[in-house]
């Protein structure tokens, strides 16, 4: 559909407030939810794209997550003296670093096959028993849901973005297979992950490392509460993407779905607030080239780390972990740049 000039600015002033109201306002970091929700509610209004299907997807969208978040706490619930056990052999055998090291790089390059979502769900769990500060913390799951998010788009069971891809170019001419994903950024995504990994290792605890969880508060952490707290938080999130995604759709199609492959590298970086696989939808056609392919999808995988709202890993591990925007966006921005400008430079280099 064609937007009017006023839809447009609307709509163009809606993506700058998601990108800049949650940093600037305690109140809405504190309720991202419900303001993210809101503001797909006004997205799909001002887009006049409201139906059957839309309200049906997202109602139904957030099921399969929100579920894997309420399976996952309840298992690490019953499950978690063994991982505890097993962190403490693994800080106390091979040391903090390399367990640090480890936990990133296995976490990046087996989430095309566990899928992002239960990966996200293991950092989680991981991460709540590192004898780190809250800000160290906060790089570790920075740094590892990057990782998860490269690794992820390698297969088409491993996150949206990649099942996306492959279903819109398994015909002719790209006939896109299992490997594909793997053929066009394999190298990339495993550079990505490695370089993730070498940075976690390097984190240090400092003095105000908070050392492993005393029961008390992992009993906290996991009680039937806490779960179905987090469980809401992720479906609501969830919702609100889909809402955001479909309402901004239109205006994505009419300003950039014609650019050429350095202008859209950039201006993917709207997959920080916006979901990847909704982009992918309206960027990925058969007549794409395998340069173009690699541009899009490096630029939509690093920017998707940026903030929260930008990729699933980022929302689960915000949400049990109690990351504030402001917190994501101060290890993840500067680093999403740095990435994003070395991406540019290799693509041109070796495409």
């Amino acid at each position: 559909m064609e937007l009017s000039a006023v839809q447009t600015n609307i709509l163009t002033l809606l993506v700058v407030l998601v990108l800049i109201l949650p940093l600037l306002l305690h109140k809405i970091e504190e309720n991202l939810e419900i303001f993210l929700f809101a503001c797909g509610v006004l997205a799909v209004t001002v887009s006049r794209v409201w139906s059957v299907p839309l309200i049906k997807t997202a109602l139904e969208d957030p099921i399969r997550i929100t579920l894997a978040v309420l399976a996952a706490g309840i298992l690490f619930r019953h499950f978690n003296v063994h991982l505890q056990k097993l962190t403490h052999k693994a800080i106390k055998t091979i040391g903090l670093q390399w367990t640090l090291f480890l936990a990133v790089l296995l976490l990046g390059l087996t989430s095309s096959l566990i899928t992002a979502i239960i990966a996200a769900l293991i950092l989680a769990e991981v991460t709540v028993l590192l004898p780190l500060s809250r800000e160290q913390r906060t790089r570790f799951v920075v740094l590892a849901c990057y990782a998860i998010g490269m690794g992820a788009v390698l297969t088409a069971i491993g996150e949206p973005l990649g099942t996306v891809v492959i279903s819109k170019l398994k015909d002719a001419p790209h006939y896109a297979g299992f490997f594909f994903l793997i053929k066009h950024v394999g190298w990339y995504v495993l550079a990505g992950i490695l370089l993730m990994a070498g940075l976690a290792s390097r984190i240090q605890p400092g003095k105000r490392a908070l050392g492993l969880h005393a029961a008390p508060e992992i009993e906290k952490e996991h009680s039937v509460k806490s779960i179905l707290f987090r469980a809401g938080k992720v479906y609501l999130f969830v919702m609100a993407l889909v809402l955001l995604g479909d309402g901004l759709k239109p205006l994505a199609l009419q300003t950039i779905s014609h650019l050429s492959d350095n202008w859209l590298y950039w201006i993917n970086t709207v997959s920080a607030v916006l979901d990847n696989a909704t982009l992918a939808a309206i960027e990925v056609t058969p007549a794409i080239s395998d340069r173009s392919i690699t541009f899009l999808l490096m630029s939509l995988i690093v920017s998707g780390g940026m903030m929260i709202p930008g990729n699933i890993p980022n929302i689960i591990c915000a949400s049990k972990l109690g990351i504030k925007s402001k917190e994501w966006v101060k290890t993840a921005l500067g680093l999403g740049a740095l990435l994003m400008t070395g991406y540019f430079i290799l693509l041109h280099i070796f495409m």
